[in-house]
């Protein structure tokens, strides 16, 4: 099962406020726990929301809304991807997270497989070579 690890924004991360040599000595160490036991896909910090932009879809009307954006609470500052067998293990990873303040959703990635007959032959397919293309472009 694959998770999506999503750290919430605070005011400091959404000014631009970097972390400290302390905080990210330990991120690292933490980084290299989920490393060595076999279960980090990804993990990132995302700059401020003052340098991203959100497209609001209506029909086929796109609308561009640049940063900054209101809702710290609603924002995100960084992922981890986890690879886990359970959500139990990946709420147990992430409480060992360095993190001393805020808050981390944890949600569950969908696999193909969950859409049920929704997801045709074809279309299973067509995932797969495009998984496998998108990871060949990546070098993996």
């Amino acid at each position: 099962m694959r998770f999506m690890i999503l750290v919430k924004a605070n005011k400091d991360s959404e000014a631009g406020v970097m972390p400290s040599t302390e905080i990210l000595t330990e991120m690292g160490k933490f980084n290299e726990e989920l490393v060595k036991a076999g279960v980090l896909l990804a993990g990132e910090g995302l700059h401020p929301s003052s340098r991203g932009a959100r497209v609001r879809c209506e029909g086929h009307k796109r609308t561009v809304i640049d940063g900054p954006f209101a809702e710290t609470k609603e924002l995100l500052a960084g992922f981890w991807l986890l690879q886990v067998k359970s959500k139990e293990e990946a709420i147990e990873w992430i409480k060992r997270s360095p993190f001393q303040e805020g808050e981390i959703e944890i949600r569950q990635v969908f696999e193909a497989t969950d859409f049920g007959d929704s997801m045709t032959p074809e279309l299973l397919a067509q995932e797969d070579r495009l998984r496998a293309e998108s990871a060949a472009r990546q070098g993996r």
